[in-house]
């Protein structure tokens, strides 16, 4: 047989060989980053959500992602264990800006106008002119026999024999 016909399935198999070796390496890279978590840590899960490790199972980590609030995720769902400093400049990033909301206890205060009046006082919603309104009517009269043309018109466009209605 030929050695340049076996040259394809050569480098084929090298390829492969260098494939699964850079996937082997980052999985042992995944797993020592998993095993260097320790409670106290820092941690993003590959959702993006930020907690710190409480406890470490067998195949499972219990984060609190605030204070009083624990959840159990699996080992490989941890994406990143993040150095302390990063972690906090990450997690407290916006706590120095105090939000002054006032949120308002029913839905009464949703219903007010921006000058205390009650909502309940009724909107006239018909025609303040008597001339706009004669006026309104023969515009809708002319509009209403240019759409009765234009359909009749593509009427006999579409029946293709324009001779025969």
């Amino acid at each position: 047989m030929d050695p340049i016909a076996l040259l394809p399935f050569i480098v084929l198999i090298g390829a492969m060989f260098l494939m699964t070796r850079s996937a082997k390496k980052k999985q042992r890279q995944a797993a020592e980053m998993r095993d260097s978590m320790q409670p106290g840590t820092g941690v993003r899960t590959i959702g993006g959500m930020y907690a710190v490790v409480k406890e470490i199972r067998d195949d499972a980590v219990l984060l609190e992602l605030e204070p009083g609030v624990h959840a159990l995720f699996a080992k490989n769902a941890i994406g990143a264990v993040l150095p302390d400093d990063e972690f906090d400049r990450i997690v407290n990033a916006g706590e120095s800006e105090s939000l002054d909301v006032d949120v308002p206890d029913d839905a009464s205060a949703l219903t007010r106008d921006e000058d205390d009046t009650p909502a309940d006082e009724k909107i006239e919603l018909g025609k303040k002119d008597a001339d706009d309104d004669s006026e309104g009517e023969a515009d809708a009269a002319e509009d209403a026999k240019t759409a009765k043309a234009d359909t009749d018109s593509s009427d006999t466009k579409r029946d293709g024999d324009s001779g025969s209605k």
